[in-house]
């Protein structure tokens, strides 16, 4: 007698979920097992994985905590899974994502396939211009927050596969393994780290949130990225309205905005005349303000726009910093493109889209980092700094493709 398995999983659809974890990457779990080690025996462990989530009997380990520093202080927790984990995690997510997908807002823009930041900062960009206030809000500690019971009900909603519901039941219970070995319960929330989580929270905020304001303030446009959002408002009074009924509603779901970081901005330009204290807002690694710009005619006027936020500004310089180029003399010039460009280039990329003058002042500080390299590299530059600078601009005028910036035109002193 052939023994069936009780859940229908595709083996091709397991070693699918494996590549894309890998391709992710991602640090160990609490089992300390790295990627490397789980392809020492691949055949057998994706084998075991399957034949464990195919009988129902796959119970997820606890998730690692791990305490990543915040930009502004503090530390946000990361839930990592273990490697096996994250596979069966993806398994999930690629039954699971394709149905809900085209359930949700086309403004809501993150961990979603075909939508970046950059998109949602673009369009924020173009109602800024439209309507003359935003409403800026921060859901706090979102992914600790979500109520299981609400999730796992819209989760019903879009799919009755038996396992799926039952492996997500699971991973929303397993518990965090601190350092020091303690495990603790979870109640509420699902881990920042996890694979399935993004999903889980974009599935959450789309009846809370998305759906929402489609029913009650179909006038307003807004764009979310996770647990960052922006609502745009034709009068103040709209503007306080709308917070007002949000804070009710987040609270009705179990949700709290973050007071810090939540508020009504006036998006003042030359055609605004009126006044407001607060006239600058961050979304997404950038800031809104009014800024000096200039027509394609020539003119110039204030514009309220986007431009590399000084946050973000601060943490490329630090990363910088952290590189040591002064401490490698011993390297070649090709070397540090190695090393550092494509970092550079994904700044560039990302923060280059909207008033790229801004973003100018990280880049003269990747210049001078290369410019203190070049002076202890080689002797007759050591005492020297402007003659480091021609030597480098000289080679950044002959290779412009060593570095992303360089290619901008963005070079050191050229002789």
């Amino acid at each position: 007698m052939i023994k069936t398995k009780s859940f229908n999983i595709s083996k091709q659809v397991v070693y699918e979920a494996y590549k894309r974890v890998k391709a992710n990457r991602g640090a160990a779990g609490i089992d300390e097992e790295s990627l490397a080690d789980f392809e020492n025996n691949l055949k057998d462990n994706l084998y075991k994985l399957w034949n464990r989530m195919s009988s129902g009997s796959y119970f997820p380990p606890p998730v690692k905590a791990v305490e990543i520093p915040k930009k502004n202080g503090g530390v946000r927790v990361l839930g990592i899974p273990t490697v096996s984990d994250r596979i069966a995690q993806m398994t999930v997510k690629i039954y699971f994502e394709p149905g809900v997908e085209p359930y949700f807002h086309p403004d809501s823009y993150g961990y979603r396939p075909g939508k970046s930041a950059i998109d949602a900062v673009r369009v924020t960009r173009e109602r800024c211009w439209r309507y003359d206030w935003v409403l800026e809000f921060d859901i706090k500690g979102l992914f600790d927050s979500i109520d299981h019971e609400l999730l796992m009900k819209a989760v019903r909603k879009h799919t009755d596969c038996k396992w799926v519901i039952l492996y997500i039941e699971r991973w929303l219970k397993a518990p965090f393994q601190t350092k020091d070995g303690k495990e603790v319960e979870r109640e509420s929330g699902t881990p920042q780290g996890g694979v399935i989580s993004p999903v889980l929270a974009n599935l959450f905020l789309h009846y809370t949130f998305d759906n929402w304001m489609q029913r009650n303030f179909q006038q307003t446009p807004w764009a979310r990225y996770a647990d960052d959002g922006i609502a745009h408002c034709r009068t103040k009074e709209e503007a306080e309205e709308l917070l007002k009924k949000l804070e009710e509603r987040f609270n009705e779901c179990g949700l709290e905005l973050h007071p810090d970081k939540t508020r009504i901005i006036y998006c003042k330009d030359d055609d605004r005349r009126g006044e407001f204290p607060i006239i600058k807002f961050d979304f997404l690694g950038y800031t809104f303000r009014p800024r000096r710009s200039k027509s394609k005619y020539g003119k110039h006027f204030i514009n309220f726009t986007p431009a590399v936020s000084n946050k973000a500004c601060k943490a490329m310089r630090n990363v910088i910093r952290n590189w040591r180029m002064h401490l490698k003399p011993d390297r070649e010039l090709i070397d540090l493109s190695r090393m550092f460009n494509p970092v550079i280039s994904g700044w560039v990329n990302y923060y280059g889209h909207f008033y790229r003058s801004e973003l100018y002042k990280v880049l003269r500080h990747m210049n001078k980092a290369l410019v203190h390299w070049a002076r202890r590299k080689y002797k007759k530059l050591t005492r020297h700094r402007r003659r480091a600078e021609h030597y480098l601009g000289r080679i950044a005028k002959q290779e412009p493709q060593l570095f992303a910036h360089w290619k901008m035109g963005i070079l050191p002193a050229a002789g």
